[in-house]
């Protein structure tokens, strides 16, 4: 593992926000509170989670990178949707109520897994919104009515027949098998794994899975150590 870091509070004007730092990869992580739903939640009485995900001008090698326009690239969709899935698995929606909490995740810096530095970051912001969410709603006693769990990401993939947890670019670039897991605790949240030079076994598979179990631990060490829960 990459050394990782969760600065609260980086941001003052959004209910929750961190610089999530994972190596040389660093992301702005904000959760914005909002007493309303999309039309499809209107009346139901849930709450609803959602993302968006770009990287900024300056964030990568090799020259600019174009803003996003109005549509978004394929890549970044996938992204902001993986993120929000993933912090939907942490809240239970029907507590929320009608309110809709925006986790927006900007790339400063790329050196590999900024989706999972996203997903990461945007659970520390999510916390610190709930936090405001339960001061309003005063008969609630805090984050922890709303949340199932804690959830966490890393990248883990196979470079030169050894198994890389926390991948950065480098490695990334070279990886014969790349894969992404989320978890909730210690549940799978969602695994996407791809055999990028070639194939992968059942038993290569298990390791990864271990190893990606083994870093996600590490990471919801430091989440908790930076919400001041452990």
């Amino acid at each position: 593992m990459r050394a990782i870091s969760f600065l609260r509070n980086y941001i003052k004007h959004p209910a929750g926000s961190c610089l999530a730092v994972f190596g040389d990869t660093k992301v702005i992580c904000t959760a914005t509170l909002a007493h309303e739903v999309p039309s499809f939640l209107r009346g139901s009485g849930k709450g609803w989670i959602t993302a968006e995900y770009a990287m900024l001008p300056g964030s990568t090698g090799g020259g600019r990178k174009r803003r996003d326009g109005a549509k978004k690239d394929g890549r970044s969709t996938e992204i902001q949707r993986l993120i929000g899935r993933s912090l939907r698995a942490a809240v239970d929606l029907a507590k929320l109520g009608e309110v809709s909490i925006t986790i927006d995740c900007d790339v400063l810096q790329a050196d590999g897994g900024t989706r999972t530095t996203a997903i990461s970051g945007g659970w520390v912001a999510l916390y610190d919104a709930l936090r405001v969410l339960a001061a309003e709603q005063e008969q609630v006693s805090g984050p922890a009515h709303y949340l199932l769990g804690q959830v966490a990401a890393v990248s883990v993939g196979l470079v030169k027949d050894e198994i890389i947890c926390d991948l950065d670019y480098a490695n990334d670039s070279v990886a014969t098998v790349d894969m992404n897991v989320v978890m909730r605790g210690r549940d799978l949240v969602e695994v996407q794994g791809t055999g990028e030079e070639g194939v992968f076994s059942r038993a290569q598979l298990n390791e990864l899975l271990d190893a990606a179990e083994g870093g996600i631990a590490e990471i919801q060490q430091v989440q908790q150590q930076a919400l001041g829960l452990a």
